[in-house]
């Protein structure tokens, strides 16, 4: 960790030590904190640029499926079996071509590019909003299309290594804490876990967005 700030150290440490008191206090599972560090330790990495973001994504994309399946939200499901499974280490060897040591090299798109990207995404969430309500156990559908959606296009993003992958996960995160704060509030034992490793993705999105964007003007003034 000898590339890590202070401020990065504690940050990781605060967050970890919330979720030992919440597994603790909860009676949570040793299962639902691997899942919260290893997203948090993925997310953290990614801010970075720093590709051993894929080594933790891979098993943070296995579990959070399974407590996604057990908490009826089959589109966040599928969206981490069928999706980032292959998408993590297609990521991985992409950012392998384009790296500066463990850190890869960040770019930013077009404004017309970026309102492209918008107005598509909307009209996805509602088409898949649409088709996922019609799943009897279904909840929450469209607010599980825009997870879903969002999560897809940043992702991309992510890959292909542009900072405006860390707005659509800013908008992601708002709207997942708010979906698992319902499930929170409808009795799910994992909610209040997921609520605050959520909260934690929001707040490394805000950083992510700072070193991306740093990053993206020296790529972009050394062309």
């Amino acid at each position: 960790m000898k590339d890590w700030k202070i401020y990065e150290i504690i940050w990781l440490a605060l967050f970890s030590a919330v979720a030992v008191f919440l597994t603790v206090t909860s009676n949570g599972s040793v299962f639902d904190f691997s899942v919260f560090l290893s997203g948090v330790l993925c997310v953290v990495l990614a801010a970075k640029g720093n590709i051993w973001t894929y080594a933790f994504g891979i098993y943070n994309t296995f579990s959070y499926a399974w407590l996604s399946y057990a908490n009826g939200l089959f589109g966040e499901m599928g969206l981490n079996l069928f999706f980032f499974a292959p998408m993590t280490v297609i990521g991985y060897f992409m950012w392998k071509k384009h790296m500066s040591g463990h850190i890869v090299e960040m770019k930013k798109l077009r404004r017309a590019t970026v309102l492209t990207i918008f107005a598509g995404s909307l009209a996805s969430i509602a088409v898949m909003g649409w088709l996922l309500s019609f799943i009897p156990t279904q909840n929450t559908p469209y607010i599980d299309a825009t997870t879903n959606v969002l999560s897809i296009v940043a992702t991309f993003l992510m890959i292909m290594r542009f900072k405006e992958q860390w707005i659509m996960y800013m908008t992601l995160n708002v709207f997942t804490i708010l979906m698992w704060s319902i499930r929170l509030a409808n009795g799910s034992s994992e909610g209040m876990m997921m609520v605050v490793m959520w909260s934690a993705y929001l707040v490394n999105s805000i950083y992510g967005y700072h070193v991306w964007s740093a990053g993206a003007n020296k790529t972009a003034g050394a062309q």
